[in-house]
């Protein structure tokens, strides 16, 4: 374990080596000379390893979707003040739910649900001797938008928006801030990648990746998708002193996506 710097945030952010963690590892690093992260992945990326090379940035490798793996991670971690939850995957299923396995289901709620939970449980001590703190987990539209294609993952972000909430009741009155942010469909990997959901949608639907990718952005009110660096702005808003009175929110950033109050 690594004592924590005299001065400065520590931070811990988890699915950190691309997409919105790898954006939210370099906004807080650029947020604040004093910040050190540690960045938690089941593999370093270039680009994560990149931002070690710093002498800012703590990789930590492990597979979140293991029970056990918190309690060793918060223990290379040691006591932090900001904890951002944002590992998740899924598995679009474009014949729908018939399609879906107790095995399916199993995996998005481990590591879309259950790897925040574990993670959250084994800071949350140090953050309360610290007596001061913020926590941002990454929720999804999909929450409120449940979808066919990705059905056990909305089921399991729908879970995660509420944990998130339940966390922000208890620990207020103890100096935690508990927020969650909702994207939509965001340009990273799980959208635009080789097993993303542009291409499962084409595999099924016969249009081009491209073309699957370009409607889903065209049903936001800005027809684009959100971008990494956008998310992880909102980020660093959330834990920030700007934000002192913000707790228990679930903020959208979805381009307008979803049109009701």
């Amino acid at each position: 374990m690594e004592d924590t710097p005299e001065a400065g945030r520590r931070a811990l952010v988890t699915g950190a080596s691309r997409g919105i963690g790898l954006a939210v590892v370099t906004a807080l690093l650029d947020d604040d000379a004093d910040t050190h992260v540690v960045a938690v992945a089941r593999r370093a990326t270039p680009e994560l390893t990149a931002l070690a090379e710093t002498g800012r940035v703590q990789i930590v490798k492990a597979d979140l979707s293991v029970s056990g793996a918190a309690d060793r991670i918060a223990e290379d971690a040691g006591a932090v003040d900001i904890l951002v939850n944002n590992v998740g995957a899924t598995t679009p299923h474009p014949d729908g739910f018939l399609s879906t396995t107790d095995a399916d289901w199993v995996a998005a709620l481990n590591l879309n649900l259950l790897a925040a939970t574990r993670v959250t449980r084994a800071v949350l001590p140090g953050m309360l001797d610290l007596g001061d703190g913020a926590i941002v987990t990454i929720s999804s539209v999909n929450a409120r938008l449940p979808d066919p294609l990705v059905v056990e993952y909305s089921a399991a972000k729908a879970a995660l928006s509420n944990f998130s909430l339940a966390l922000s009741k208890e620990f207020a009155p103890r100096g935690i801030r508990v927020n969650a942010i909702s994207p939509g469909p965001v340009a990273t990997d799980l959208w635009l990648g080789a097993d993303g959901v542009a291409q499962a949608v084409s595999r099924v639907g016969g249009a081009s990746p491209d073309d699957v990718a370009q409607g889903a952005a065209a049903q936001s009110s800005t027809g684009r998708f959100t971008t990494p660096a956008e998310v992880a702005a909102l980020v660093i808003f959330l834990v920030s002193e700007a934000s002192a009175n913000i707790t228990g929110a679930d903020i959208r950033i979805d381009g307008g996506l979803i049109g009701t109050l």
